[in-house]
């Protein structure tokens, strides 16, 4: 059971279910205290949004994967969770070299990355993560509680995580923490 949804461009959720991306990057939202972000949940629900993402802010072969997460929407008013995460690492990345050295993981355009990474103050959190699909996908209604910019959300009920299967085999993860270690530790607080 989960309760703690993670607010996300459904296009990015959409490459993490398909499993083109098993890694989140994060500086912050709005509403969060001193914008900033902090990995406060290991676990959680991947919860797509439409608001803020656009195509200039991916890269071209995520393109596909924004028309289909547009085409999937949920009804107004209505949210979809069928995919959760959980993170298996953290790295705060205090150098914009490190971002370019794994650009080919993510679907980040590399203007969204050197925006996000330099507001407010220089650094990007780099969150490899596990994710998984449920069997069935849970629709609920958005409340006031889940709207504005923030990226946690606590839900209004606990929601099965059973079965579930991993997007990503043991082997596809484990070369992917494996390729994040050797890029990012000589560039990162972990």
């Amino acid at each position: 059971m989960l309760r703690i949804a993670f607010k996300e461009w459904a296009v990015i959720c959409r490459a993490l279910a398909l499993g083109k991306q098993a890694l989140i990057l994060r500086k912050g939202g709005i509403a969060e205290t001193s914008g900033e972000f902090r990995p406060e949940h290991s676990q959680f629900w991947l919860y797509p949004t439409f608001v803020h993402q656009q195509e200039t802010g991916i890269q071209l072969q995520a393109i596909p994967w924004l028309r289909e997460a547009e085409a999937d929407r949920p009804p107004p008013g209505m949210i979809r969770l069928s995919h959760f995460a959980e993170i298996a690492g953290a790295y705060w990345v205090q150098q914009l070299a490190g971002l370019v050295l794994i650009d080919h993981l993510h679907c980040w355009s590399p203007v969204t990355v050197e925006q996000r990474f330099h507001y407010r103050s220089p650094g990007l959190y780099v969150l490899p993560v596990r994710v998984y699909q449920v069997e069935q996908p849970i629709e609920l209604p958005v409340l006031p509680a889940y709207e504005g910019c923030k990226t946690w959300v606590e839900l209004e009920r606990e929601l099965p995580t059973t079965p579930a299967r991993p997007v990503l085999d043991d082997t596809a993860f484990a070369d992917l923490l494996l390729t994040l270690q050797r890029r990012l530790t000589p560039m990162a607080t972990v």
